[in-house]
């Protein structure tokens, strides 16, 4: 399986509206379940368009269809908040992720990023296990947030990037 990462283009949103359609995927994702596709697509337009240097979200393809997504935001020249969206159900578990994860690890050490943090919610087994793969590690406690319809503790981690590192 060969994930690849590429910019945005017209026509993507109509992949966010498949995913938006999914309800288990909306709650795991934090999206908000049952929006009309026409909010979808101009959410994604906007998205598509850019605009905002301190945020870079790439399409994740695999064979050619788009199956997800990654973003760095809060991008500051140094680093910035990881984050990876598998949105076709059926490739959960199945490495996509991962796959993704590595591509963007890469891409944001090519931008001179030296050190990655992200966020993920305490019962999402799955995330954490990825984040360790991808050789972060666990640095605290973020605010608690919602996720799959509760609020729960949202644990931080980081990477460090460069030849120097010993997670690189």
């Amino acid at each position: 399986m060969t994930v690849t990462l590429r910019p945005l283009r017209p026509g993507d949103e109509e992949a966010a509206v498949r995913w938006a359609a999914d309800p288990v995927f909306c709650r795991a994702a934090d999206w908000t379940p049952g929006l009309a596709p026409r909010v979808v697509r101009r959410h994604w337009a906007a998205i598509i368009a850019g605009g905002d240097p301190a945020f870079l979200r790439l399409g994740a393809e695999l064979d050619g269809r788009l199956v997800g997504f990654v973003d760095l935001a809060g991008l500051d020249g140094t680093s910035a908040e990881f984050g990876i969206v598998i949105g076709e159900r059926a490739l959960w578990g199945q490495g996509a992720a991962r796959r993704a994860g590595e591509a963007l690890i890469a891409h944001a050490a090519g931008l001179g990023l030296t050190r990655l943090s992200a966020l993920v919610h305490a019962p999402n087994v799955r995330s954490h296990a990825l984040m360790r793969r991808l050789g972060f590690v666990e640095a605290g406690y973020a605010d608690p947030e919602a996720y799959m319809g509760e609020v729960v503790p949202v644990i931080r981690y980081e990477r460090e990037l460069g030849s120097d590192s010993p997670h690189s």
